[in-house]
């Protein structure tokens, strides 16, 4: 009896899918930190009392689909990497960077950012940034400088490989 489960089945599902994921989360990521964080900043919302619920909100929401993206892009690589000989470890290194990346973005970065930015005096008029605010923006910008590079160096190691 013959299995129907072979490489030639599964070999043209997990490309596309790990191609097609990782293009989503990048230009996901690209819109929200390029387009409506800074129009968020820019129309003055960083000042107001309500922006870290409203940051939280957003952050818990893309913080999901970049778990599920990095699930995917890491399920997909190792299915690749068993099914297609040539394929590199480096591809498994990075994905499970980018699996770590979503983890520390979504269970350490946004909840410690909201804390701090919660507004509970309801009596203080002037509401300023704290500086461990800038410490956390600045750690978050560098894991997204090394997401996008990690991203795209695994999206192009995905487009070269022979379907």
């Amino acid at each position: 009896m013959h299995t129907i489960s072979n490489l030639q089945f599964k070999q043209p599902f997990w490309r596309p899918a790990v191609l097609l994921t990782l293009g989503f989360w990048l230009s996901a990521s690209l819109l929200l930190d390029w387009v409506i964080m800074p129009s968020m900043y820019i129309s003055g919302m960083m000042t107001q009392a309500s922006f870290s619920t409203v940051g939280y909100v957003i952050f818990w929401n893309f913080n999901r689909l970049e778990l599920l993206s990095a699930a995917v892009v890491l399920t997909g690589v190792l299915a690749l990497s068993k099914t297609q000989v040539n394929w590199r470890r480096n591809g498994i290194v990075l994905s499970v960077l980018l699996l770590v990346i979503a983890l520390l973005d979504t269970y350490f970065l946004t909840p410690q950012m909201s804390a701090i930015g919660v507004h509970l005096n309801a009596f203080d008029v002037e509401t300023t940034v704290p500086a461990t605010m800038n410490v956390l923006h600045g750690s978050y910008w560098v894991l997204e400088v090394i997401k996008l590079v990690a991203g795209g160096a695994l999206l192009n190691c995905c487009w070269k490989q022979q379907a």
